[in-house]
């Protein structure tokens, strides 16, 4: 089969479905725009593939909360229909294997303030959802057994501090504070806090309200249920080491999903020293395919890539080392033939589909887009989750033929009054001589021959990669009058293990001379005036900032967002100890690199006024690193700023915050690379 000129039906589609556009010209994108726009994601297709569930997000101002909401679209006609209410959220929509009835997870807090997540189920043939659980510490995730009558459960302990505390409500008591009582040796989660001794494991229920029984036990927890076609067995993900905590060995079990036999022993089925995940049955039941993680000894720049296991047991088979990408999501086709994925690739994010019989590899959805998420239908059709520079998510439908067409458009009403910034995709050679790949976001609003400021925005990582999706910083920076510069420097994804892995123990050397090189491309091109330029990123894009004005005063201002520069600092104090020892070393042992890498110790050549921004309560990157470079600047008298966010984690969700960081980085930058 050919492989899916989709580059060029998916601009074509666009044309044709776009909503007619007002006689009024179009505007710029505000910041209002942004908080309006709705997210969607979570697709799943009926069984009969007529229609599509999926969740669509909304920022309330009011509220000053986001709300998820569950909608399916016809597959036909594209008649948009909402399932559950607007006044609370709701998640993870699946259908029942014979379509009759929706699935979905909600904490319905509109009818009881306290209440906890449990699987709620929605009869297509009419009626108001019915709670199918009754977890007194909620259900984290569920999957429809093949028989539709029995679902797994994924279920977290309830702790002892928890259940004192549910007894005293009971009795009528103000419960007590409890002090936080640390025995683990990974013991923060963001969005989470500090970890005691409860896990997650997996539990099947035999019907509504029926009690779940327990499959899974220890200190360890389990993740990703998958059933096997014939429902006698569970595939799932844990890690059974001696201490989970110190590796990231997780491997693919199955056990009995008979509860009468349980507790019943679980069986391994993978013992490669990465990570495995995503467990995904074939309809035969001989074989699982999964995901890989085959070099763990170099973390997070290894590849991921797609595996097959027998299902009784055997020889495991990575099945993409040529292809050298990272994979996500794998899914067999409907008579077991092939195998769908997601990946990444030099700034796209295609669907892709493994041939076992050839064993070769087509890109099924590809072009200018990045997928997010996809549901197989039957007859080779599917259900995509797809976003484009100019649309920020909508559902997207494969037909049997191949043939992609948008059937949502979400933000549609919204979009065509705004004019949006058309990127272009740019090769150019860094100083070693090696290709690097660049998005450009011209700026807007530009008159005659006039060179316009420019933006360098960093992403984050360090192993990730700028693609084809909607940006809302970029558009928000054009739509202000700056060109915005986003390099994919080595270091990032989508260009292999090797070009990952070229800033091992090594970050702001190679990466800096290549966003360098970069923006140098920009300035060439005529898209960005090289006296008017500034800096800035999140999470790994924060803190290749720290390394971008500690080494060059090239930039007028910059924003560094949820960064790190003094390494040592955040041992024991962050999330990411087994990174730091597996990459640097431990700190007492080897304090010269884990200081040589640091830069907040360059702190001293800084030149650059320098905006700091983090959520308080962020154990990804926390917001301790801001602070000592802020002190350090104030301290050297370099204009300096500090913005922290009460009660958020390392991704800001709260919607005037979401709206006030916009407005903090075109503020800066204005003040400082426009000058105004």
């Amino acid at each position: 089969m050919k492989y899916l000129k989709s580059s060029l039906s998916l601009c074509a589609l666009l044309a044709l479905a776009a909503v007619p556009a007002s006689a009024q010209e179009k505007r710029a994108i505000t910041v209002d725009d942004l908080l309006a726009i709705r997210d969607v994601s979570s697709v799943d297709l009926s069984p009969d593939g007529a229609w599509a569930a999926y969740t669509v997000k909304r920022n309330d101002m009011d509220e000053d909360k986001t709300f998820t909401r569950i909608w399916m679209v016809s597959m036909e006609d594209g008649t948009v229909l909402p399932l559950t209410g607007e006044t609370y959220s709701a998640s993870d929509p699946q259908w029942s294997p014979d379509g009759s009835q929706l699935a979905f997870l909600a904490a319905r807090d509109d009818l009881d303030e306290e209440a906890a997540t449990q699987v709620w189920t929605l009869d297509m043939r009419g009626g108001e959802a019915l709670a199918y659980t009754d977890v007194t510490q909620g259900v984290d995730g569920f999957e429809w057994a093949p028989d539709g009558k029995r679902m797994a459960l994924l279920i977290t302990d309830e702790s002892d501090n928890a259940k004192a505390d549910r007894e005293a409500k009971a009795n009528g008591d103000t419960p007590k504070e409890h002090p936080y009582v640390i025995d683990r040796l990974q013991f923060k989660e963001d969005g989470v806090g500090y970890l005691d001794r409860t896990y997650t494991h997996l539990y099947v229920t035999a019907g509504r309200n029926e009690e779940p029984v327990q499959l899974t036990f220890g200190q360890r927890d389990d993740s990703e249920p998958d059933w096997s076609p014939d429902g006698k067995q569970i595939a799932y993900v844990s890690n059974h080491t001696e201490e989970p905590d110190d590796n990231f060995n997780s491997d693919i079990f199955t056990i009995p999903a008979d509860t009468s036999a349980a507790p019943a022993d679980p069986r391994q089925l993978t013992f490669n020293p990465g990570t495995d995940a995503s467990p995904d049955w074939s309809p035969d039941g001989k074989s699982i395919a999964y995901t890989a993680q085959i070099q763990p000894e170099l973390v997070w720049y290894a590849t991921i890539h797609l595996a097959v296991v027998p299902a009784d047991g055997g020889k495991e088979e990575v099945l993409t080392e040529a292809l050298d990408r990272n994979v996500y999501s794998p899914a067999f086709s409907e008579d077991g033939r092939t195998i769908y994925f997601l990946s990444e690739d030099s700034g796209t994010q295609p669907v892709s589909a493994y041939d076992l019989r050839k064993n070769s590899i087509r890109k099924v959805i590809d072009g200018e887009l990045a997928v997010t998420g996809f549901d197989l239908g039957p007859k080779g059709t599917m259900a995509a989750v797809v976003s484009t520079p100019a649309v920020p998510s909508d559902i997207f439908f494969s037909d049997k033929r191949g043939k992609l067409s948008q059937v949502t458009h979400t933000n549609a009403d919204l979009l065509n009054q705004l004019s949006l910034s058309t990127p272009q995709f740019v090769d150019f050679t860094n100083p070693d001589g090696d290709t690097v790949q660049e998005f450009i976001y011209p700026a807007l609003g530009i008159s005659g021959n006039a060179v316009p400021p420019a933006i360098l925005r960093i992403h984050g990582g360090p192993v990730a990669q700028f693609d084809y999706g909607f940006d809302p910083f970029a558009q928000i920076y054009a739509a202000n009058g700056y060109t915005t510069v986003m390099v994919n420097p080595r270091g990032s994804s989508g260009r292999g293990q090797d070009y990952a892995s070229a800033i091992w123990a090594d970050w702001g050397n190679r990466d800096f001379a290549d966003v360098m090189a970069g923006v140098d491309k920009a300035v060439e091109m005529g898209l960005a005036d090289e006296n008017r330029l500034g800096v800035g990123g999140w999470s790994y894009g924060g803190i290749l900032t720290n390394y971008v004005i500690t080494k060059t005063g090239r930039f007028k201002g910059a924003v560094s967002g949820a960064s790190e520069a003094n390494y040592t600092a955040n041992y024991g104090h962050d999330i990411y100890q087994r990174e730091w020892v597996m990459e640097l070393g431990l700190p007492w042992e080897n304090q010269s690199e884990w200081h040589r890498i640091s830069p907040f110790y360059q702190i001293g050549n800084v030149t650059t006024p320098s905006l700091f921004i983090g959520g308080g309560a962020d154990w990804n990157v926390p917001i301790l690193n801001s602070e000592e470079m802020y002190q350090a600047l104030r301290k050297r008298g370099i204009e300096t700023g500090l913005v922290v966010y009460p009660g958020e984690d390392h991704s800001i969700g709260r919607p005037s915050f979401v709206a006030d960081r916009y407005q903090r980085y075109v503020g800066w930058y204005d003040n400082h690379v426009k000058g105004e």
